[in-house]
């Protein structure tokens, strides 16, 4: 981030109240209109004025903290002016929130990622930690969860970051309604959310393959020593994985063993040796281990 120093600050002109330039009307926000207040500051397009006090934004914002050590011209009898070029919104929500005062709720996930940029803009660490605070609170933490992790990869909020990774578990990553907020990360942040998906998947195929569990080829059934297939049980590890694909969550593999038709086949399955119609799989135990392999499964990077 560009420290106020560093920017451009003439495009933040101040200028006297009565110049012929100004182009406003007395439209003070009806919050930031006292008369003790020694700062104007401009939204953009002079739609909304606040009246504000030097003190409060020195304080409180490294950039006019800076602005207002530059030389100043000689003193002037009028009001001072600070244009902006944020809209009347986001100079509400930071003014407010440097300055005390309540504030309505943060639920629009537009609004908070304007917020976050003019405050990092404005060097102002107070209104980003109320937002960092935020995000993981009703209503903010009920949007989408892909566009909250890119937020939190920008910030380098990383316990925040962690949150939203594992909301989306809940979701195919692949699916083409992800694509734009997929795309607000870094390479290195994508390529973390996407092995956290894999690598979920890919852990539990390979543990569905390592005892108790069966390997899938032909045995010998150990009550009559005939030859059996367990075909079923291919068919059913393939439908569980495809289900990690599509949510690699894990918790609707539960239900699904219970309804599933390659799993409902793969409890009715028995020895094919006439005589024997031995079971080959213990459902309530498969069912206890595979619940446990997912819950022992890594939610994070």
């Amino acid at each position: 981030m560009q420290s106020a120093s560093d920017l451009n600050l003439s495009e933040y002109d101040i200028l006297p109240k009565d110049s012929k330039d100004a182009g406003y009307g007395d439209n003070y926000h009806p919050d930031f209109s006292s008369p003790e207040g020694d700062m104007i500051l401009a939204s953009k397009d002079c739609r909304v004025m606040f009246r504000t006090h030097s003190f409060i934004l020195k304080t409180t914002s490294g950039f006019f903290r800076s602005m207002f050590s530059l030389p100043k011209s000689p003193p002037r009898k009028a009001e001072e002016v600070i244009y902006l070029n944020d809209d009347e919104k986001v100079l509400e929500y930071l003014l407010r929130m440097v300055s005390g005062m309540p504030f309505p709720p943060l639920d629009s996930l537009d609004t908070a990622e304007q917020l976050l940029h003019a405050a990092e803009g404005y060097e102002m660490p107070g209104p980003l930690h109320i937002i960092r605070l935020s995000i993981t609170s009703p209503p903010l933490s009920e949007k989408d969860p892909f566009r909250m992790y890119a937020i939190c990869s920008r910030y380098g909020w990383e316990e925040e970051g962690k949150v939203y990774t594992m909301r989306t578990l809940a979701y195919n990553i692949h699916e083409g309604e992800h694509r734009r907020s997929l795309e607000r990360l870094s390479t290195s942040a994508l390529l973390k959310l996407m092995a956290v998906h894999r690598t979920r998947r890919e852990t539990l195929r390979q543990r569905l393959d390592d005892p108790p569990f069966v390997s899938g080829k032909p045995a010998v059934c150990v009550q009559c020593t005939g030859l059996i297939e367990y075909h079923t049980w291919r068919e059913l590890k393939y439908k569980i994985i495809l289900e990690m694909d599509n949510r690699p969550l894990g918790d609707t593999i539960y239900q699904g063993l219970l309804e599933w038709p390659e799993a409902k086949a793969c409890w009715r399955a028995s020895c094919p040796t006439p005589g024997c119609q031995r079971l080959l799989y213990d459902k309530p135990e498969t069912l206890r281990v595979i619940r446990e392999c997912i819950d022992n499964l890594s939610l994070t990077i």
